[in-house]
Formats: C-alpha cells, structure tokens, sequence
C-alpha cells in the first residue's frame, strides 16, 4: 500500500506536549481545514485527561476525525486507521476544505506518508508464547532474540517495545524474511521540501519542563478518577492499558507505589516516549522542524507556516523551517 498524502496533505507533529493541539487549531482556521487526528490514544472514548484531547468547544470550532470512535476495550492496528484516515480525507477533500493531520504517533505518521507493509496477520497463539518465554527470561531476553534474526529491527527497537519485538519475530516465523527487509520498501520518502509535513521542536529542558507541567495538570484534572472509570468497564485493550500514563495509574490503582511515585514515572515514561518519538520524526525526510523557545504563540507559529511556500522538485533547502518562530 503505497500513499500520497505527504504530497496532498499538511501535517502538524511533534513529540509530547509540544503543543500541537493549539497550533493545529490555528493553522486549520488559517488554511481552511478541517483536522484527522494522528494520536492513537484519541480513537478511544472515556479518555480524555490523559490524552490531552482539544476540548468539545475546541472540536466544535474546527471539525475533528478519528477522536472517540472505539470503546476502551477495542483493538484498533495500523492497517484499520490507515483506511480509516484514508477515508476522512477523501470525504474532507470532497467538501473542498483543506487536511490537517495533527499528533504524535509516530507509526500513524510513517504509514500516512509512506504507506505500511501489510505482513502476514497475527498469530496470537505464537505471540502469547513467545511473550510468555519472554516473561520467564528477563526483560531483555526478547530483544537478544529478535537480534538474532533481524539485527535491524532490534537496533532500531527499544528492548521494552515487546509490541513490535513480537511482531517482528511473528513476521520472521511465519515469512522466513525479516521484517526489516520486508520494510525497506517503504523507507524512501519525499524531500522535505515537497512537503508540509511539520515537527514541533523544542530544547531538551523546556520540553521536559512543558512535560511535567502537563502530567501535574492531567493529575489535577483527575485522571486518577478517569482511570477508575475506566476499568469499572469491560477489561481495557492491550494498547488502551500500556498508554503512558493509564498504564501507571492502573498499577497505583493495583496498590504497586503511592501517588506520588506514580506521578514522577509518569513523568519519567513521558519524557523517554518524547525521546522515541524525536528519534522516528529525525527518520523521515518529510519532516520539517520548527524550532521553538519561551512563550508559545500558536496563532503567530500557524500563520507563518500558512505563507511557508513549497520549494521545487530537487530544492537543496533544508528541512528546518527558514525563520525564528521563537517568542
């Protein structure tokens, strides 16, 4: 499956807590667009604090897709919201508004812009198998094993990411390829300067100060409570549980640490998340980094990317935005 929306569609990202949300608001009132979310948290309903979801009177402003469409309990892969945003964006450009993707998940990102390798479909009996060895040998066992057999997928892999670990394992089991060459094909992107594919990009120290900001405000909203109702419901998906953020609150519920140790790893997995999240973006060459500092003007940051000009096929231009949008 082979995509040209780099080509077609104007994307807002960035790691955690960057502040997408309101420059996404700005630039889709600027360019006449409506937004398809990028975050895979947001597909589920019931949470919201900790997915820092724009809030209904936001979502009224500009028309939001892809927010509260599956139940907690849902599985949702790559594949489904590909279609998924596939189909928005056909229905958007059919009104003649303009598309703005906006969010941070890295996986959504590459699969818009590149397109996904499908691979053979899953085999739960092997993966909870292999998880289970996993768990009877040690946090990194899995991760040595895949490096047996893909050495490119386990150096890009963190040896936590037991998700993808499985999945590559899967893929070389039932294909006899690795998946990372199975992948290669959907390596190659467009220039950054063909594109309106944009990273939000903050110095270390004031993204981490803007992360833990944004965990002490998500506390102080309740997210505690918003956990509690969730799991007073059907049993959470796999990926609704390991969610930054859920998954540590789900374990203060389980009586695992006090409160304020689940607030300080929450900060803590938040910034590592941040540092994964940089690592995809810097892997495509779609993106364009806007360099940030001090105050946030969203308005000011959305109205300069607006006049941004595309450059010509084959431009040299780098892929940093070619003006200070620091205030």
């Amino acid at each position: 499956m082979s995509s040209d929306l780099a080509l077609k569609c104007w994307f807002l990202t960035g790691a955690t807590a960057t502040g997408k949300s309101a420059v996404g608001l700005a630039l889709a009132r600027q360019i006449g667009a409506e937004i398809v979310s990028l975050d895979s948290m947001a597909l589920y309903r019931g949470m919201d604090i900790g997915t820092a979801k724009p809030s209904p009177a936001e979502r009224q402003s500009v028309p939001h897709h892809l927010i509260d469409v599956l139940e907690p309990h849902e599985e949702f892969g790559l594949a489904q919201y590909i279609e998924a945003a596939h189909r928005c964006v056909a229905e958007i450009a059919g009104r003649g508004r303009q598309v703005l993707l906006v969010g941070g998940t890295p996986l959504y990102l590459k699969g818009l812009l590149r397109g996904i390798f499908q691979g053979p479909p899953a085999d739960w009996e092997l993966r909870h198998r292999l998880a289970e060895e996993a768990r009877q040998n040690g946090d990194r066992w899995l991760h040595e094993q895949v490096a047996k057999i893909d050495p490119a997928a386990a150096a890009r892999l963190h040896p936590n990411d037991t998700r993808r670990l499985l999945r590559a394992w899967e893929v070389f089991q039932k294909t006899g390829h690795p998946i990372s060459e199975l992948q290669q094909q959907f390596d190659v992107g467009q220039p950054a300067s063909e594109c309106r594919v944009f990273v939000l990009d903050w110095p270390r120290a004031e993204l981490h100060a803007r992360i833990a900001e944004r965990v002490a405000a998500m506390f102080a909203a309740g997210l505690v409570d918003e956990v509690r109702r969730l799991l007073a419901g059907p049993p959470l998906s796999r990926t609704a549980r390991q969610a930054v953020g859920y998954r540590e609150v789900i374990e203060h519920l389980e009586g695992r640490r006090n409160l304020a140790a689940t607030i300080s790893l929450v900060e803590q997995h938040t910034r590592q998340l941040a540092k994964r999240q940089a690592t995809w973006f810097r892997s495509l060459s779609e993106c364009r980094y806007v360099s940030l500092a001090g105050r946030l003007d969203a308005a000011e940051i959305a109205g300069r990317l607006a006049s941004l000009p595309l450059q010509p096929s084959g431009s040299t231009e780098l892929a940093e935005v070619p003006f200070p949008l620091s205030s």
